[in-house]
């Protein structure tokens, strides 16, 4: 041992809360650093090698033996967690322990004032956790503050936050945002946050860029939570450019393209609903106003927010007023005049086909309602199929993964038909994908006169609430039912023409297979271009006798795209069926995927090999 090392061994280690206050008294703006602090190896209890030879089983066993009994006091909790080599790894399985040991009444005082010796005297993380662990089951207001202090360390911000979560979901929303707020655009906003001003807090969130790809659902709700941003829409009422931007946050918390079910989780929701749409009036009547403001309408028609816990009559209050205002002839104009730049043709185009969409309800309320939405295309929102059930959306109720599947798919495929023999459907899909974090299906059954949806299928972490019921089956009238899918199979109202082309191609392709069997390719993905809208674009795969194959071993993929040329879909994209039949597309189209070997050796150049 050097004589630093045992010059070090004679000084007692620091408290992890005492250096956390440290670090923050040394910063010149008081603040923490971006991303949070990172305590040293020694601190974070990872210095010792033990736990690596424990398997996942061992180690779960060994973490509920140091824990049970709960130790009498800190440095006993550190001694057990030591002994049996609890370190980094095992501080995963703290929190399943803590939250299994039995706390009669009687013990419950013992055990906070442990927690709380813990938090504020523990030196390795393992034991600083079982602290804040206690503490989500047993804290007090105060216990805030040295919380927030531990929860500026990265290894310490899981159950910091989550114990805050608990206390005061505000400070939690601010901490979580030192740690996952990496964009620098939100650096000003979180500073702001983290001061606590509300006049600052009020200029920043105004003033940082709303785009959505710094907007996350998740992100969203901290930021709306962290600003108390109904306390802030109470004292600025007039304040046009806050209640923008509080539309803006509720429609990004609600967006159906990551996990809508983030706005069921905003305390403040449906306060913040009736501030905006009160305010709405006084909002300067541009095009991005009217398409935040027509995105909070299809929300509150047929999105997520019409989950929330809704007075009666309340939320149709709200969108009839909406639909109002932006009947207008003022909002109308700004549609009209929207002129010719990429972005603003793009959403005054969707508003001109959408806009009174979610404002039209039948008369008579029908027990299902299929209706297809297409997002606001600058911010790159999906088509999606929303099916409603008395009123209410179905796959944000059942699974919080990701949006309802395309028309293309449940509407033109027939997916929705009911058949005389059962037929799983996949109603939605994760949007990373089903292989990663699942998907919702339900199995579709024609019953005498009766339509029936049951046999619901979805990964146990993928419903709104944890330990959430299995979904009841649900009964339709047969002919109502086969009314209503035929009503949303021919509605393409929603739809844009470049869409609209790739919707007739694909359905040319399904009806004369033999146009692309006759050049030994099949049908891949077509539709419209995500980042081009204007575009169709065709897919195919091919391989030497692919069209006699069994599998598309060995195939790889062409891509075909067709800008729109303006003239009526229906032209487009009969012309483009006659060149499929007329023409090799291998002689028009780019190879985009699969082997570069194989398309080499078949004489196709591979992207980028020139």
């Amino acid at each position: 041992m050097s004589p630093q090392e045992e010059r070090d061994a004679l000084v007692p280690p620091l408290a992890l809360h005492d250096r956390a206050l440290r670090l923050l008294r040394e910063d010149p703006d008081g603040a923490p650093a971006r991303r949070g602090f990172t305590l040293s190896e020694k601190s974070s209890g990872t210095s010792r090698t033990d736990e690596t030879r424990l398997q996942r089983k061992e180690l779960a066993a060994a973490v509920r033996d140091a824990l049970n009994p709960l130790p009498g006091d800190s440095a006993a909790v550190h001694r057990r967690l030591d002994r049996l080599g609890v370190r980094k790894r095992g501080v995963y399985m703290i929190q399943s322990a803590v939250t299994a040991l039995p706390l009669p009444e009687e013990q419950r005082e013992a055990a906070r004032a442990l927690a709380r010796e813990l938090i504020r005297t523990g030196t390795t993380v393992p034991a600083v956790t079982v602290g804040l662990y206690l503490l989500i089951r047993l804290g007090e207001p105060e216990d805030i503050a040295p919380v927030s202090a531990l929860a500026l360390f990265r290894e310490l911000a899981g159950p910091a936050v989550q114990t805050l979560e608990r206390l005061d979901r505000p400070r939690a929303a601010v901490l979580w945002l030192v740690h996952r707020a990496r964009y620098e655009e939100l650096g000003p906003l979180v500073a702001a946050l983290w001061s606590g001003d509300q006049e600052t807090v009020r200029r920043e969130l105004v003033a940082f860029p709303a785009v959505y790809r710094f907007l996350d659902t998740r992100l969203t709700r901290r930021i709306a939570e962290a600003a108390h941003l109904a306390e802030l829409l109470a004292r600025y009422p007039a304040d046009s450019a806050l209640s923008a931007r509080a539309a803006r946050l509720l429609v990004r918390m609600g967006c159906s393209n990551d996990d809508p079910t983030q706005l069921l989780f905003y305390r403040d929701a449906i306060t913040v609903y009736e501030s905006v749409v009160e305010r709405a009036g006084a909002l300067p009547p541009t095009l991005a106003h009217h398409a935040t403001l027509l995105s909070l309408a299809f929300d509150l028609s047929s999105g997520v927010g019409v989950l929330l816990d809704w007075a009666p009559g309340r939320r149709e209050a709200l969108l009839a007023s909406l639909g109002r205002l932006l009947a207008e002839p003022r909002w109308v104009a700004v549609v009209d005049a929207a002129g010719s730049e990429a972005d603003r043709r793009l959403r005054a185009g969707w508003i001109r086909r959408t806009g009174r969409q979610p404002f039209e309800r039948p008369e008579v309320p029908a027990r299902l309602r299929i209706e297809v939405v297409a997002g606001d295309p600058v911010d790159r929102e999906p088509v999606e199929t929303r099916v409603l059930v008395d009123g209410r959306p179905l796959v944000p109720a059942l699974f919080s993964r990701g949006p309802a599947r395309i028309p293309d798919v449940l509407l033109d495929e027939g997916e929705l038909r009911a058949g005389p023999e059962p037929r799983e459907v996949m109603l939605a899909e994760a949007d990373c994908t089903e292989g990663c974090c699942g998907a919702l299906h339900v199995t579709i059954r024609r019953d005498g006169d009766e339509v029936v949806w049951e046999g619901w299928r979805r990964p146990p972490y993928a419903s709104v609430t944890r330990d959430a019921p299995a979904p009841p089956a649900y009964r339709f009238d047969a002919a109502a039912y086969d009314a209503e899918l035929a009503r949303a199979e021919a509605d393409g109202s929603w739809s844009w023409p470049a869409r609209t082309v790739a919707r007739l191609i694909k359905a040319g392709l399904r009806e004369r297979p033999e146009i692309l069997g006759r050049w030994d390719a099949r049908r891949g993905w077509i539709g419209g271009d995500v980042e081009e809208p204007d575009t169709t674009v065709v897919t195919f795969w091919y391989a030497p006798g692919l069209a006699t194959a069994d599998s598309l071993r060995d195939a790889f993929q062409f891509r075909w795209v067709l800008p729109d040329d303006g003239r009526p879909p229906e032209a487009q994209a009969a012309a483009a069926l006659r060149r499929l039949a007329e023409e090799d597309p291998k002689t028009y189209a780019k190879v985009s995927c699969g082997s570069p070997e194989r398309a080499k050796e078949l004489g196709f150049p591979w992207p980028g090999s020139d």
